[in-house]
């Protein structure tokens, strides 16, 4: 499952860079690879999925998933396509999660989910009188789980000079945000929140 979820990140960041024939290519990369996963899974699945009674059903919905993104993607519809492919990342970690499994990829996914609630909704809190009490709750979270990133993330990785670099920039995108709204400008938090996704990303496609 893990040697599952590389290309599939990658189906991820390309559907979200609007290149068509890339986009193509790997959610097919990914789909190939899903549908291998998928039969080890239903026809001997390893320890501990053997007692999971819905993994089938889970497996048979990120298949589903796949399909219709492969077919959003090739009518040119990246963003739906990039939608769609969401929902795979959640029916994973809900399969890992039935069975008390926990990777490195879940804290990626916590910090992701908590993430892209300030980018969706933090330019709406900023019109509030109470907008930057808001976001700087929010951030406090953000804080912990960028944190988490560096501290659960397996000793491979924390040895990785590459992954290093990569998780700095995604701490010091919060850390501008939590500067930005201790001074209160909201410009300055406008731009602190649009700064976050891309280091997220970049972490995301190489280590996710």
């Amino acid at each position: 499952m893990e040697n599952a979820y590389a290309p599939y990140r990658a189906a991820l960041f390309q559907t979200n860079s609007k290149a068509q024939a890339e986009s193509v290519q790997a959610i097919a990369t990914a789909q190939r690879m899903w549908q291998d996963i998928r039969s080890t899974l239903l026809n001997a699945p390893p320890m501990p999925y053997q007692q999971d009674n819905g993994l089938a059903a889970t497996a048979e919905r990120i298949g589903k998933v796949y399909e219709k993104a492969a077919l959003e993607a090739g009518a040119g519809k990246l963003p739906e396509a990039h939608e769609t492919l969401e929902e795979a990342r959640d029916l994973m970690a809900d399969i890992r999660q039935r069975n008390g499994v926990v990777v490195f990829s879940d804290h990626m996914n916590a910090y992701h989910a908590k993430m892209e609630h300030v980018l969706i909704d933090g330019p709406k809190w900023l019109v509030d009188s109470n907008g930057l009490f808001e976001l700087t709750t929010r951030m406090g979270v953000l804080h912990y789980l960028a944190q988490r990133l560096d501290s659960q993330a397996p000793t491979s990785l924390r040895g990785n000079a590459e992954f290093k670099q990569l998780w700095q920039a995604v701490q010091k995108s919060v850390d501008g945000l939590r500067t930005a709204l201790a001074s209160g400008d909201k410009a300055a938090v406008q731009n602190a929140i649009a700064a976050l996704k891309s280091p997220y990303s970049k972490l995301f496609k190489q280590f996710g």
